[in-house]
């Protein structure tokens, strides 16, 4: 699957806003959007002048949601039209299920510093899901779901620094971390108030109900 491989400074500048996409650089004065805040290109500084229609709202929350869970613009569109199909209200459906993505859990779980690490890992194939081995960020988990670091990864020095730092986590009320085997459970899918990202759903589903 193609992905995004540019600066990823460039796309927090963009959306006028911190993405969190580097992990804990994104913290520190190193973070590329504290040093150059205003949209990247040529013209960036004069961007802010721009009256923005009520499409460009909305194009905006979707690009800033796909590049948030680091998606490209068909996976996005089929989570969408996934979410559709579902029960209940659609933005919602949307967003629970980009947090089901795995890297999205690994991130959770504190087994990561940022998506890009996260997906990188899951790539790598140094996760299981259910005692199976899974290197697909895309996999959805579901309610009872054990997710653990693969035991021949155990001895990765990237990865004893993730263990180490694993008790120190907070993790959201519908995953349950256990430190001492670095493995978490999903108790339950997550509800609308526990998605802590600031997105507007309503208006993704508005621009893709045009």
């Amino acid at each position: 699957m193609a992905r995004y491989t540019g600066p990823v400074c460039r796309l927090c500048r963009r959306e006028g806003e911190k993405l969190y996409l580097k992990g804990d650089r994104c913290y520190s004065d190193k973070c590329g959007f504290s040093k150059h805040s205003y949209a990247p290109g040529q013209h960036g500084q004069n961007q802010g002048r721009k009256k923005v229609s009520e499409y460009g709202i909305q194009l905006r929350e979707k690009q800033k949601t796909r590049r948030i869970y680091g998606l490209l613009e068909r996976q996005f569109r089929s989570y969408f039209e996934k979410a559709e199909r579902q029960q209940g209200n659609t933005g919602e459906n949307l967003l629970v299920l980009l947090e089901r993505r795995l890297d999205n859990v690994v991130l959770r779980l504190g087994m990561a510093s940022g998506r890009v690490q996260a997906r990188q890992l899951v790539r790598h194939g140094h996760f299981t899901v259910n005692g199976h081995r899974v290197d697909i960020p895309s996999f959805l988990v579901k309610a009872g779901d054990v997710v653990a670091i693969h035991e021949a990864s155990k001895e990765s020095p990237l990865v004893k620094e993730i263990g180490e730092a694993l008790p120190t986590k907070t993790v959201p009320a519908w995953l349950e971390v256990n430190a001492a085997a670095m493995s978490g459970t999903v108790t339950r899918y997550p509800t609308r108030e526990e998605i802590d990202i600031p997105i507007q759903e309503h208006l993704i589903v508005e621009l893709y109900s045009r």
